[in-house]
């Protein structure tokens, strides 16, 4: 059995375009992580290919120009395998991380080790630990964008 903290599965990752977690990095800060569907034989060393089925790449949440988050709630925007700002549109291969156009172009996303057994997605990388499902926000107990407090 893996090592880390169980995230989701490659299935779910993959039916629902990405995954969303927080979690504490090396400096005691939280970090956004995304999962995203990953098809190359070999992902770099954030990616988990799965034989057969394809796999899966974790990446910090955001855009290396200008630190925008990919995944603000509503899932990665992706086409053909390239995860898009949705600021400037610099498109980042999801397996490699790597930009070669737009705003970003010659950077690559900080990974996140990943690993996949059995189907199932887990966070590996010892330089952070697992949080919560969904964004930093999301593991606030305030109110929420629904409340009704009147002044």
């Amino acid at each position: 059995m893996a090592d880390g903290a169980r995230l989701t599965t490659v299935e779910d990752v993959r039916e629902d375009g990405s995954f969303l977690f927080t979690a504490t990095n090396s400096f005691d800060m939280e970090e956004e992580v995304i999962v995203v569907p990953c098809d190359d034989e070999v992902a770099a060393d954030g990616g988990a290919p799965v034989d057969g089925e394809g796999g899966v790449a974790a990446w910090i949440n955001r855009c290396t120009h200008e630190a925008q988050r990919f995944d603000t709630g509503r899932g990665v925007p992706m086409r053909d395998g390239e995860i898009i700002c949705p600021k400037h549109g610099s498109m980042f291969n999801a397996c490699s991380g790597e930009c070669d156009n737009g705003e970003a172009a010659g950077t690559t996303l900080p990974d996140v080790d990943v690993t996949v057994e059995d189907g199932d997605v887990f966070l590996v990388d010892e330089d952070y630990t697992f949080e919560h499902e969904g964004g930093i926000d999301d593991g606030d107990d305030g109110p929420s964008s629904t409340s009704h407090v009147g002044f």
